[in-house]
């Protein structure tokens, strides 16, 4: 069986572990009976090992309980950078597999639903876990917004992003950040009131900054450049500009200019938001 899924930037800004936009950049898992495991991989993260430690090997093991199978992975998704690789291969992997709930797999092998979520569902998700479950809804999103990612060459593993964060927040920095979360989903719905604040975070952000000190620099000058709005995407490194479609081709390339600007080796890339999710070719 074969499954694609869609990448996904999540948090954006103030919903961190909860929000997350599906982009359209994909992964496809392929999966087939054989008599030992046999891994094949094309495209980003075909460098990795192929073998049992394999992140496609692995769900494939949770949802049949053996890994006799033939597995073929084709991914534009890089790895590491903040673009939920793991969720949409988990998730395309687990479909593949042919698992009755994807979303809960992958959101298991991820730790946290939100990336899962908007690979499963496409578009802009809210999810959390009610019960030891995922659950997850679609919410409004302006479908005239387009979405520029500067994109690192140097990655930056999640759990050492994590690492980084507190343990504990003021009552005062999780306040502002329900407020900023409220003036976002607004703005994603409709564009007209997305103002550049809206990504504004006291949870995360700040605390990644030494992990990427030219970041903070990036993010107001995508927002200088034409970007309605600028944030870190996932746990980075990866950034990403919400901008108004009209305006997303000049500021795509004033990014490649400001990462040169910065030093920073990488590239700037326009994506659409992907709606369809997960799916399951005929």
């Amino acid at each position: 069986m074969r499954a694609r899924a869609p990448g996904s930037s999540a948090n954006l800004g103030p919903g961190f572990d909860t929000l997350a936009i599906a982009l359209a950049i994909y992964v496809e898992v392929e999966i087939e009976p054989a008599d030992t495991l046999t891994i094949h991989a094309e495209g980003e993260g075909s460098d990795l090992p192929a073998d049992e430690s394999h992140l496609a090997a692995q769900v494939a093991r949770r949802v049949l309980g053996h890994d006799n199978v033939a597995i073929t992975v084709r991914s534009q998704i890089p790895v590491g950078r903040g673009l939920g690789s793991s969720a949409a291969l988990a998730a395309a992997a687990a479909a593949a597999a042919g698992a009755d709930d994807p979303l809960a797999v992958a959101a298991e092998v991820d730790g946290h639903p939100e990336n899962a979520a908007a690979s499963v569902l496409g578009g802009l998700v809210t999810a959390t876990t009610v019960g030891e479950r995922p659950v997850a809804v679609r919410m409004p999103l302006d479908p005239d917004l387009a979405y520029v990612v500067l994109v690192p060459t140097r990655p930056l593993p999640t759990k050492r992003a994590r690492a980084a964060l507190p343990a504990q927040v003021p009552h005062a920095d999780a306040s502002f950040n329900l407020g900023r979360m409220g003036l976002l989903l607004a703005g994603l719905a409709d564009r007209r009131n997305l103002v550049h604040e809206a990504t504004e975070d006291r949870l995360h952000q700040a605390a990644r900054g030494p992990l990427f000190p030219e970041a903070s620099h990036l993010l107001a000058e995508l927002v200088n450049a034409g970007a309605l709005a600028s944030c870190w995407s996932g746990a980075g490194p990866s950034l990403l500009g919400i901008c108004a479609r009209a305006n997303a081709a000049r500021v795509r390339a004033a990014g490649d200019e400001l990462l040169a600007e910065a030093g920073v080796p990488g590239k700037a890339v326009l994506l659409d938001a992907d709606t369809d999710g997960l799916t399951i070719p005929g």
